[in-house]
């Protein structure tokens, strides 16, 4: 039972989430685990849209149609688990009452929280109570960090983490800062970090080979490089159905570089979770 915290610093596009996204269903399907995949997201449909297309509320003018979209957000997910956490209800159990299902038994998605920002601003603080408590159920929880929810509360995530994804870009910007950043924040040193380059090139000369000797990274450094049939899929509810039909591909087809860089990088985490794991 592992706790596995995507994050960037938020000063660019990174492709964090769909790239969550992709190895959250990449292990569904071809590994034996019950993952719990959390967005902490405020307003933001990214996750929801890559599985689920979203149903079309009808109008009504009528005396009770004001509150509609709002009563139906706070009915379930992150909502309904604060005020279980507040009324000392919770259990791990529980949460698997507030998800929505992928793939029965292997993948469940606690959404993130789209309704009144002063609600949410109250809620976000129970986040990581919720991930500690869905840790005792699931043997992984995948976790899409949002820097919006505040310094404090990223902090705290990151620090229960077992194993921190830091998702980053092709470009020496990205790299460099984070190489700053990596001298002053405890829970980014090495031993607890993965990194993970999106929408990869392996034609730029930012390589993987490159990058680690540029970076002197010695643990291996993983890759979920751009691929046309995904980013359609994740617009347009179909990411399921595309890890199905592609799961077979040779790796000489440009789908196929796609799924097996998706494969190592899967391996590795299961590696590096393995091998933290020993060291305790």
């Amino acid at each position: 039972m592992s706790i596995v915290t995507f994050w960037s610093d938020g000063k660019e596009q990174t492709g964090k989430t769909i790239s969550i996204i992709a190895i959250a269903t990449y292990m569904a399907i071809q590994h034996n685990y019950k993952i719990l995949l959390v967005s902490t997201s405020f307003n933001d449909k990214t996750m929801e849209n890559c599985f689920w297309k979203e149903k079309k509320q009808k109008k009504n003018f009528g005396l009770f149609s004001s509150n509609v979209n709002t009563n139906i957000a706070m009915a379930n997910g992150m909502d309904g688990l604060s005020k279980l956490i507040k009324s000392n209800k919770i259990a791990p159990e529980n949460i698997t009452n507030y998800t929505k299902i992928v793939f029965k038994d292997t993948l469940e998605v606690l959404t993130g929280y789209s309704g009144d920002k002063e609600r949410y601003d109250d809620i976000k603080f129970d986040y990581p109570s919720v991930i500690n408590m869905a840790n005792q159920y699931y043997d992984l929880v995948l976790v899409d960090l949002d820097n919006k929810m505040g310094e404090e509360i990223v902090k705290e995530i990151l620090d229960i983490s077992n194993l921190v994804v830091v998702n980053l870009t092709q470009r020496l910007s990205s790299i460099n800062r984070f190489i700053e950043m990596r001298e002053e924040i405890q829970s980014l040193k090495a031993k607890k970090t993965l990194l993970l380059f999106n929408k990869y090139d392996r034609y730029s000369k930012y390589s993987v080979k490159n990058i680690s000797r540029y970076m002197g990274e010695k643990n291996k450094v993983s890759t979920i490089p751009y691929n046309t049939l995904f980013f359609e899929a994740c617009e347009e509810a179909k990411v399921p159905d595309l890890f199905l039909r592609i799961k077979n591909t040779q790796e000489d087809d440009r789908n196929g570089f796609f799924l097996a860089e998706i494969r190592r990088t899967v391996e590795n985490i299961i590696y590096r979770l393995q091998d933290l794991q020993m060291r305790m």
